[in-house]
């Protein structure tokens, strides 16, 4: 140690600085593989077709926005590639644009109602392999194709995948109108035992907002000059749609197995325990009353005694939220839900729990991971009931409906 720093002492200053000067060059001189940001194309959403030849995907864009307040927000383009593999259409973006796609921004995966025909981890494979890929990006199936989803212009946003992105929120989630899903647990359903899974279903409505009001602008052409003026026009004269998702796509082996009307995807979301908040309407002497959920306790179990036997419960705390006629101010200010309320929204949620069952077993999905359950309690009764699970289960439907005192 001594010698060592003796030579140190010996070492000329000049050497010192020498060294210094080749470390900062070697630094600031190399871009260690980053990507230059002007060549980069930040991918917001991705949309996935199939077609005769392979896929098409339409890439949303995000692109540079004036920063004045008359035009501030999220401005996109749509980008559009094909190819035997999704690989292929993102390589033919590049070749087109020249900006190298990037997916570490990609919020949303959309696949068109042909691709969840057949089975959807052809489109879903790339983005699972791909490293800068998040698994918590959103997923969801879409009527027609994902290419006219996409290039849609929002009626309350700059950019159609934001504006989709927003029905996934957690409010939304806690309403029970909505049933997200991400990547990572679609693909833990459709590798697993159960081999079943579920993402939202959304439609687009048309939205009326005037002659210059609403939105923005949403997809902008690449021009310049009297070209983004046209393209501006052309756009301004478009439909404008907002999104809704309040149905659930279901699937067996990656294929879906059925589409869960809104009061099914509200069951499925009370059996997972999801509605803080949410609302439902119910009868009392024959006129609406809506009760608001305070409380959600939901779940499946599972009993292989002697013949199998499904228990699905569902455990409310609600109030009266809301009355379709008048009332008394006394019973304005009484949140407590009477008895026959109470008994019409036991039937009700019985009658939404018995339907969701119905609908998975006629499509033959094991949305609630029965299979799951039962190959972890017991691999060898697993292997004798994995093909008769579902069809020959008997199942007790528990829904518990209690007024806020």
């Amino acid at each position: 140690m001594k010698k060592f720093r003796k030579f140190l002492q010996t070492v000329p200053m000049k050497l010192y600085v020498l060294l210094a000067v080749i470390l900062l060059l070697s630094f600031f001189s190399n871009d260690f593989g980053l990507v230059d940001i002007q060549k980069t194309a930040v991918i917001l959403a991705a949309g996935v077709d199939k077609t005769e030849e392979g896929f098409h995907v339409t890439a949303q864009i995000a692109v540079p926005k004036s920063s004045d307040r008359a035009s501030c927000g999220t401005a996109s383009v749509d980008i559009e590639g094909d190819g035997k593999t999704v690989s292929d259409c993102i390589a033919h973006i590049y070749s087109k644009t020249g900006w190298v796609p990037k997916l570490i921004f990609c919020e949303l995966i959309l696949l068109g109602e042909e691709t969840v025909k057949t089975d959807v981890f052809g489109a879903l494979d790339f983005f699972l392999r791909n490293e800068y890929m998040d698994d918590s990006c959103l997923i969801a199936a879409c009527e027609g194709t994902a290419k006219d989803m996409l290039t849609s212009v929002s009626a309350i946003e700059d950019t159609s995948s934001l504006a989709m992105e927003k029905l996934f929120s957690d409010a939304t989630m806690k309403s029970g109108k909505v049933m997200k899903n991400t990547l990572k647990e679609f693909a833990i359903g459709y590798h697993g035992v159960s081999k079943s899974g579920y993402m939202p279903f959304i439609r687009s409505i048309d939205q009326n907002c005037g002659a210059d009001s609403g939105g923005g602008t949403g997809s902008s052409s690449s021009g310049s000059g009297g070209g983004q003026e046209s393209g501006s026009s052309e756009l301004g004269q478009k439909q404008k749609k907002i999104y809704t998702a309040e149905e659930t796509a279901i699937f067996t082996e990656g294929r879906m197995a059925a589409l869960l009307p809104p009061e099914q995807t509200f069951a499925f979301s009370l059996i997972k325990g999801n509605v803080f908040a949410g609302t439902f309407c119910v009868r009392e002497q024959d006129k609406p009353v809506t009760l608001s959920v305070l409380k959600n306790e939901g779940g499946v179990s599972l009993d292989m005694k002697n013949k199998p036997k499904a228990k699905i419960s569902v455990k409310l705390k609600v109030r009266l939220f809301n009355r379709g006629v008048p009332a008394p101010m006394g019973d304005v200010t009484d949140v407590r839900v009477p008895d026959e309320a109470i008994a019409s929204a036991k039937e009700i949620i019985d009658g939404y729990l018995r339907k969701l069952w119905e609908i998975c077993t006629e499509s033959d999905c094991d949305l609630f991971l029965l299979k799951r359950v039962l190959y972890r309690s017991s691999p060898k009764k697993y292997s004798e009931w994995k093909d008769l699970l579902l069809s020959t289960a008997e199942v007790e439907f528990l829904p518990q409906v209690e007024s806020v005192r």
